[in-house]
């Protein structure tokens, strides 16, 4: 179901890998996108580290693969500590490597975030549970212009940690391939998400994530989530 690596090391804890990449993204002449590498460096991180939590893991270190050039370095942690402040994880350790001797010629970026789980706290799926979307499926220049549909790193962590909550990214895949991974119906999409966005479109760098919960939850989730909820 998550794109996480979970090496268990011990009966009690796992090692929680998770990662994400970015091409043409950045400040080269050749990009695709144009955004500071501030933006780049956030919004990987924000892949990485939604996939770490929504396994259970507890975030330990970063690693950043840097192919955009020395001069970005600066600007790609800044991203990452920007995403850490709003998890309230401001003394996360962050390492890597910057690929200093062959310029390219459009911006690259690979990111890892290390994790880890206790594994008595692995939730069990539900027999009986909704699932809703938060947030909006938003890829390229779409995520800086519609920054208002962006869910937001401490609204995801704050439901991930809710008792029976399971939460999953949506990435390139869109919201109909994930939702095969919490569906136990197997009913595909419901209609009051179907109809009110694209299914099918990539959600870039995990703009919206998909929230299984119990109903009995689902007045608090609307309450903390607002506009972004859309109920299925």
């Amino acid at each position: 179901m998550s794109d996480s690596l979970i090496l268990p090391f011990s009966e009690s804890d796992s090692l929680i890998v998770s990662s994400d990449n970015s091409g043409g993204i950045g400040l080269k002449e050749k990009d695709l996108v144009h955004v500071p590498y501030e933006v780049v460096g956030y919004y990987s991180f924000r892949v990485a580290v939604m996939e770490c939590l929504g396994v259970g893991g507890r975030p330990v270190s970063v690693v950043l693969n840097n192919f955009c050039g020395d001069e970005a370095w600066e600007d790609l942690t800044m991203g990452v500590r920007k995403g850490l402040n709003e998890l309230g994880m401001e003394d996360l350790p962050i390492t890597g490597s910057t690929e200093s001797n062959m310029p390219l010629l459009q911006s690259a970026l690979g990111l890892m975030v290390i994790g880890k789980r206790v594994n008595e706290r692995v939730k069990k799926q539900q027999p009986l549970r909704k699932i809703a979307l938060i947030g909006r499926p938003l890829v390229g220049e779409e995520v800086m212009e519609q920054q208002e549909w962006v869910a937001p790193l401490s609204l995801y962590k704050s439901l991930c940690e809710m008792e029976g909550v399971q939460a999953l990214p949506v990435g390139s895949k869109g919201i109909a391939y994930e939702w095969g991974h919490l569906d136990q119906s197997g009913e595909g999409v419901s209609l009051p998400i179907s109809d009110k966005v694209d299914i099918e479109k990539s959600s870039g760098p995990s703009t919206c994530f998909l929230i299984a919960y119990p109903e009995q939850l689902e007045e608090e989730i609307k309450q903390r989530s607002g506009p972004l909820f859309i109920g299925g």
